[in-house]
């Protein structure tokens, strides 16, 4: 939890460039209040009640966090105006329930962007579609968040491309809805998703990891010595590698393969798997080339308890979903 003083919300309050007003909207049983829990966890502001003991403000009707990006994430804001690194962001409960129309629509006219979560196994569903729907009418910029990630390895099992594929149709369908109610010109632009601008995040909100384009740019950019904000362009899409001829093309070939399941999907696939399989020395390698550090009570831990805890700490949700917020929602 985030502590700080009355006078520092206060100062971020003038800062209106600073805060982002979000709200998750999903499906009954896609997760949602585990994905608010892992944000609260990570920037929740807790104040200190009558009694000397913390309290938190996770259950009331809006959340407000603090969150400090790095200097390394700022120039991911682009052209955003923003003063400082503090940002506050209130998270704010609208109701799960269709039939709560009303409620819906009046919790998302107060809020900048909203979170759509999506089961990756399930697609975008009915309800789903309803309430985006509901927000985009109402102005609101959407980020797509793929969940149950966790359940496409271990149950579906799909390999890494037809993962690909699938997360592909779910933006596809995604952004048919959102063309289907926003117009480009209209005062909103072009809000379509897209995972190379940031505004689409993977991962597992009951096992509380996540990530988007961002964090696996970041690790490769060295490598290929291109900043990360470009090197994303080449992480979604048609764009193919050959670490043979050490080459990037569009048209894929022999010895070329997409550049989202060799850098992005393939560390995660060689992860899951080792631990499913118990490979516990390379489990242990992984671990010391990712510089994952987990507690030390979760080392002999195996199986789904194992992977939870090393996928949580290699891509923590909390400070996934929270870069995207604030480097897209200005």
């Amino acid at each position: 939890m985030v502590n700080f003083s009355i006078e520092q919300v206060r100062a971020i309050m003038d800062k209106r460039h600073n805060i982002r007003n979000m709200s998750v909207i999903a499906q009954a049983d896609d997760g949602k209040s585990t994905l608010m829990e892992s944000m609260a966890a990570k920037a929740a502001i807790t104040t200190t009640g009558a009694d000397g003991q913390e309290c938190c403000l996770e259950k009331s009707a809006v959340v407000p966090m603090y969150y400090e990006m790095s200097d390394a994430d700022m120039p991911f804001l682009q052209d955003q105006e923003t003063d400082g690194n503090a940002f506050l962001i209130n998270l704010i409960d609208s109701p799960d329930n269709v039939d709560l129309a009303a409620d819906v629509t009046a919790s998302l006219r107060v809020t900048d962007g909203a979170i759509v979560l999506v089961d990756c196994i399930s697609g975008v569903r009915i309800q789903t579609e309803t309430v985006l729907r509901q927000a985009i009418a109402e102005r609101v910029k959407p980020i797509l968040f793929m969940t149950k990630m966790d359940r496409a390895l271990l149950e579906l099992q799909l390999d890494q491309e037809d993962l690909y594929q699938t997360f592909q149709r779910i933006i596809e369908s995604t952004n048919v809805i959102i063309a289907t109610y926003c117009d480009d010109e209209g005062p909103m632009g072009n809000v379509q998703v897209d995972p190379c601008q940031g505004t689409v995040g993977f991962g597992s909100s009951q096992q509380d990891w996540a990530f988007s384009l961002k964090q696996f740019a970041e690790i490769y950019a060295a490598k290929f010595k291109i900043e990360p904000v470009k090197l994303m362009k080449r992480l979604w899409g048609d764009q193919y590698y050959s670490a043979k001829e050490r080459k990037w093309n569009k048209t894929g070939g022999d010895g070329y393969v997409r550049g989202f399941n060799l850098f992005v999907l393939d560390p995660i696939f060689k992860m899951v798997d080792a631990i499913t399989n118990s490979k516990k020395d390379v489990v242990a390698q992984l671990i010391e080339r990712l510089k994952i550090k987990i507690p030390i009570e979760d080392k002999d831990k195996v199986g789904k308890p194992l992977m939870k805890s090393v996928m949580r700490h290699w891509l923590p949700a909390g400070d996934a979903l929270l870069q995207i917020i604030t480097t897209t929602l200005g």
